[in-house]
């Protein structure tokens, strides 16, 4: 009786949604605000991390204590891509209240995990100038020249790895010594390898090379043109891949490192990932003194402080270097 008077019989009773069914809803507008290769890589984290977690469970049913249990299992997988899962999640949740599916947001309240540094050495993230010789020592430049020309590029230009796949030979300027970066391979929708813009705008850059880098580059040249011949294809196509497959396509993302980890296993070498080549040119670079906006420039970073914050590394050369200049000053040697 108190219902009928109040007017709550006449309310039709809202729909309730599931985590599922508001995240396939939200992923129909999150589509249209970035490129297909980010979106793709996000339904992986949804499809892998967190749908699992919640996605059969309503929607306004779900608490903070739900989602810090996920949380906490999720830092217990990895150290640094659970943040991403835990971003998204409470994305989501925002996108739920803007629709009225849910009243507030559980993951506001959320205590975000902290993995604690452990003794010991920590991963090898880039090689001296040493190591990166005893490397490419490792390399048959005539039984393998595309691999070392490959991780060459790769060591003396500081490019992404998407970066060097996407060369053509049009990008690469003989006569100026230079290669233009306008364009990345990506991983599209169920993995499609794909041709995208940059990472960012200051991504689009020319990086001056030296000569050693262009004579490798040369040669490779060369002999790919010899082998393309062999294959029927005009090796001087302007859009020609600098580094292609056997079937004269892309290569996948996964590639380089494949061929990084067979060659550092079987040489006894210290293993550094691919992206590992780019932290070490930036490192060596900032060790022999080039300053901070060349490399930034170089790199294509926003700004100089990215540069700093992420890869200045200084080399156990210059370290020593420092103690013995500070020595001197203190009149202790």
């Amino acid at each position: 009786m108190i219902d009928v008077e109040n007017g709550e019989l006449d309310k039709p009773k809202q729909k309730k949604y599931t985590f599922a069914e508001v995240y396939v809803e939200w992923l129909d507008n999150y589509k249209n605000t970035v490129r297909e290769s980010t979106w793709s890589k996000t339904v992986g984290f949804f499809d892998i991390h967190i749908l699992p977690a919640f996605g059969r469970k309503y929607i306004d049913r779900i608490t903070t204590r739900d989602v810090q249990r996920a949380v906490k299992q999720w830092a217990a997988e990895t150290t640094q891509n659970y943040k991403r899962w835990f971003i998204f999640t409470k994305q989501l949740f925002e996108y739920g209240m803007q629709q009225g599916y849910c009243e507030s947001n559980p993951a506001k309240l959320v205590t975000l995990p902290r993995h604690q540094d452990k003794a010991g050495t920590d991963k090898l993230k880039s090689w001296t100038p040493v190591q990166m010789r005893r490397f490419f020592d490792c390399i048959d430049q005539d039984a393998d020249p595309e691999t070392y020309a490959m991780f060459y590029t790769l060591a003396a230009s500081g490019m992404r790895r998407g970066e060097l796949l996407a060369l053509t030979w049009s990008d690469v300027s003989f006569s100026d010594s230079s290669i233009t970066v306008n364009k990345t391979l990506a991983a599209g929708v169920k993995g499609r390898l794909m041709l995208d813009a940059p990472k960012t705008r200051t991504s689009r850059r020319t990086i001056p090379m030296d000569t050693g880098a262009m004579q490798v580059l040369r040669r490779w040249h060369l002999i790919q043109a010899q082998w393309l011949l062999a294959l029927g294809v005009r090796g001087d196509a302007r859009k020609q891949l600098v580094f292609s497959n056997r079937k004269n396509g892309l290569h996948s993302l996964d590639t380089p490192h494949k061929r990084l980890r067979a060659l550092c296993d079987a040489n006894g070498l210290e293993y550094i990932s691919v992206h590992g080549f780019r932290h070490s040119a930036i490192s060596n670079m900032l060790a022999a003194g080039v300053d901070v906006a060349t490399v930034q420039k170089r790199m294509g970073h926003a700004s100089p402080e990215i540069t700093l914050k992420v890869y200045a590394h200084v080399s156990k050369e210059q370290a020593k270097e420092g103690a013995e200049i500070g020595a001197r000053y203190l009149g202790l040697s």
